[in-house]
């Protein structure tokens, strides 16, 4: 648990550091004040909270203060962290690796083009297969020029089954392929990398509804997990993002990347926040093993400097 905590404080640095360079002052073992209040608030503006979030903390901390002037930073920060927690309450995604289903577990991942969308469904197929299971790939980013080649690539050097055809075909064709493969082999999950193109694109939904079409002619149920594949160094904007395809997919989980790179990792309370969808995974760095499974304890304690 310590080393998971590690993981997420160091994917964290970016945020925890463009807070901390504002709040060091604050949350150590000297007495609070006005001043200090506002260059928190400063900081979790900064670090994309939402006028929401960060109004809640804030106005919980001061009203501790209020009642004990004596009241140091360790202990706004404590505050500050049971805020977050509440906010983020259920917010914890949980694949169901134990139960062996009929027909493979198809997860389809959802994004725009750079939301690491590709690279992340290979690092899922990998961590799943790290716990026993056995994983097919589909490469049904056909749109993309190297979407494909990039998935290969993964696969190749992570070991992982994959189907796939050429740059410009059928995606549907290639989903339903992948179902029949891992079908046919006995797996348990289908990872299927969906085309990537901006959300506000017709044709790419009506894609991802003829995939959907397809895969369902061999399970009605499937896909049973429909992910969101969101960009963390986005910040805020990616919440509308996620706005569109919920309302035309039917979203069941969240996974967010890039999180080790940016001082916005607070946007990720914002997307729960306005749509409470699970959130599954998130990518703290470039490698198989920097996708990790989201903890709220861990988050909070990361943003909060708490150990």
């Amino acid at each position: 648990m310590f080393g998971l905590f590690k993981k997420f404080k160091d994917g964290f640095a970016k945020t925890v550091s463009a807070i901390a360079a504002k709040t060091a002052a604050i949350f150590g073992a000297k007495p609070i004040d006005a001043s200090s209040l506002e260059t928190l608030e400063e900081a979790l503006y900064t670090a994309d909270f939402g006028v929401e979030t960060t109004e809640e903390i804030l106005t919980e901390i001061k009203a501790a203060y209020k009642k004990d002037k004596t009241l140091h930073g360790q202990a706004a920060a404590k505050i500050g962290a049971a805020v977050l927690k509440r906010v983020l309450a259920g917010s914890e995604g949980s694949l169901d690796v134990t139960t062996k289903a009929a027909n493979p577990v198809v997860i389809a991942m959802i994004g725009v083009n750079g939301s690491g969308k590709t690279t992340t469904s290979a690092k899922l197929a990998w961590k799943l297969k790290q716990e026993g299971k056995t994983v097919t790939l589909a490469a049904c980013d056909t749109f993309r020029a190297a979407a494909v080649e990039q998935l290969k690539s993964w696969a190749t050097r992570l070991e992982l089954e994959i189907v796939a055809s050429h740059t410009g075909a059928d995606s549907a064709a290639v989903a339903f392929d992948g179902w029949q493969a891992a079908k046919s082999r006995g797996r348990d999950f289908l990872i299927v990398d969906t085309a990537g193109r901006l959300h506000t694109k017709a044709n790419l939904m009506e894609e991802l509804a003829k995939i959907r079409r397809v895969l369902q002619k061999n399970d009605p149920s499937a896909p049973q997990h429909r992910w969101l594949v969101v960009d963390g160094s986005l910040g805020s904007n990616s919440i509308e993002q996620a706005k569109v395809f919920h309302h035309s997919f039917g979203l069941t989980g969240i996974v967010v990347t890039k999180l080790d790179g940016t001082s916005r990792g607070g946007a990720l309370v914002g997307i729960y926040r306005q749509l409470k969808i699970p959130i599954y995974f998130l990518g703290l760095g470039e490698k198989a093993e920097d996708l990790q499974p989201f903890s709220v304890d861990n988050y909070v304690k990361a943003i909060f400097g708490i150990e």
